[in-house]
């Protein structure tokens, strides 16, 4: 957005879609948590899992397309696919499908990265690599293999060894990943125009005093 043009109203397409994912949490959740044994509650958890996270791709591509970024946006977005993630890995390890560890080393390093992006945030903004992408891709088909029941007419223990493949594969990620937008937060602080300022004054400061 060039300096000058006023940011379009946060009352848009793409923000609902981020907001309608933020509201598919909890429904999500429900049918994941109280689904029990029943194959089709599991199946409308792979459902709303499936749509919410479509819909992650799509507000993204509308808001660049149609230029709506929004600040609002830039917050919402990755609470929204913080969350989800959340949701569903927190309960399949209630539901004992999942070990605790995966789950604890993906949250934290989520929701590190997305504290860490408004640490650097007045210094400038820290996009996606090619790594965080392959991950969300590799986390999002993973989550998915363990979400579908394991009762359906096509299951074979095939899946099981593609849904740890995945999954695993995005642990890896997560920790390479996570390091390397922790550099790159450290170096944003110090070599920003706003770090390069505070300094020029700082020096200013102390050169008027001397």
């Amino acid at each position: 957005m060039t300096q000058g043009t006023p940011e379009p109203s946060p009352w848009n397409v793409a923000n609902l879609l981020t907001g309608a994912r933020i509201v598919l949490v909890p429904v999500f959740g429900w049918l994941l948590l109280g689904g029990g044994e029943s194959s089709a509650l599991r199946w409308a958890a792979f459902g709303v899992f499936a749509l919410a996270m479509a819909t992650d791709r799509v507000d993204g591509d509308i808001a660049r397309r149609r230029g709506l970024v929004t600040d609002l946006g830039k917050v919402l977005d990755p609470i929204a696919d913080k969350a989800l993630v959340t949701m569903a890995l927190v309960g399949l390890s209630l539901l004992g499908e999942l070990p605790w560890w995966v789950t604890a080393i993906v949250l934290v390093r989520e929701w590190g990265i997305t504290l860490m992006r408004f640490w650097v945030i007045r210094h400038g903004v820290m996009a996606a690599g090619r790594g965080g992408k392959l991950k969300t891709v590799l986390q999002t088909v993973g989550i998915g293999l363990f979400l579908m029941p394991r009762d359906a007419m096509f299951w074979t223990p095939l899946w099981d060894v593609l849904a740890w493949g995945f999954l695993g594969a995005a642990v890896v990620l997560t920790v390479l990943t996570g390091l390397d937008y922790l550099l790159k937060a450290v170096r944003l602080r110090r070599t920003s125009d706003r770090a390069a300022q505070k300094r020029s004054d700082r020096e200013a400061r102390d050169g008027s005093g001397a």
